[in-house]
């Protein structure tokens, strides 16, 4: 071995590799966030990359109901362990889906959620990313504190719509928000139930929300309501139907976009905490 060779060594031994977050996360509830979060993160494992999933709404998650996992460890139960958590027993929390993502629910009671802190979801992330070529969060809905965290520490951010007028009138919203925090370059917006029937079409809503390349998501409820209602993703089950199409160019999307970088050890003041500080004020 070269002396360049050991260089090379303990550099990555300084700034471990990086996998790839990815935010998805709605203005609105009830048009398909975590159903799509369950169906890319097990797209993108049927392309031999490490995939897992942070369950990050800690008070109604529902990951673990779309992909039936039972008696499962929980954020709740890493946190007890946060101090000692690393990325060699960081396994001992997740659970192994048949498809080969790593899963880590939501605690199974809402008020578990208060015993979740800021920080010690960062140093999850960060274990979770130095371990997984892709790390998929289900954010909450909405522009809470904690979705926020997701957001600014996310590589890439979906932002998940429909054609319903109240989902597209809440999403403008929320991307103009981004643009306000500086994050309106991460993010795409995810055009779901895209052919479903409406009196606004998928071209007009990408032109309502300003989005040159949407990703549209073709409709098919009986097949996405059987998939949550059995807990088994549809990109599995139902693999050459529309919808599961649509999620498989999705995570093409991803994949082909993504960018292994080394895991930043100090952050600056973000606009996010600057936001909230002057909404405290």
């Amino acid at each position: 071995m070269t002396s360049q060779d050991d260089m090379q060594i303990g550099q990555q031994k300084i700034n471990p590799r990086r996998g790839k977050m990815i935010a998805v996360c709605s203005a609105k509830g009830g048009i398909g966030r975590t159903t799509l979060t369950v169906n890319l993160a097990v797209a993108l494992r049927k392309k031999n990359v490490s995939v897992a999933i942070l369950d990050g709404d800690f008070q109604f998650g529902d990951v673990n109901l779309a992909m039936d996992l039972k008696n499962s460890l929980t954020i709740k139960e890493v946190i007890e362990g946060i101090v000692t958590l690393d990325e060699h027993n960081l396994p001992d929390y997740l659970t192994v889906h048949e498809s080969g993502v790593n899963v880590l629910p939501a605690p199974e009671r809402p008020e578990f959620a208060d015993l979740v802190s800021s920080e010690a979801v960062q140093k999850v992330l960060d274990v979770m990313l130095i371990q997984h070529d892709f790390v998929v969060v289900d954010t909450p809905v909405g522009l809470n504190e904690q979705t926020l965290q997701y957001l600014e520490k996310a590589d890439q951010i979906h932002v998940v719509t429909n054609l319903e007028m109240a989902a597209l009138k809440n999403t403008k919203l929320f991307l103009e928000t981004l643009e306000i925090l500086g994050l309106r370059s991460r993010s795409r917006v995810v055009i779901n139930r895209a052919n479903m029937e409406s009196v606004i079409n998928a071209g007009d809503a990408a032109k309502i929300l300003s989005e040159e390349n949407p990703i549209y998501i073709p409709n098919d409820f009986q097949i996405c309501s059987q998939s949550i209602n059995l807990g088994v993703p549809f990109v599995m089950k139902h693999s050459k139907s529309n919808v599961a199409k649509g999620v498989f160019k999705m995570a093409e999307l991803v994949s082909s976009e993504n960018k292994v970088t080394p895991i930043k050890t100090k952050k600056k003041n973000s606009p996010l905490s600057k936001w909230f500080s002057k909404k405290r004020t």
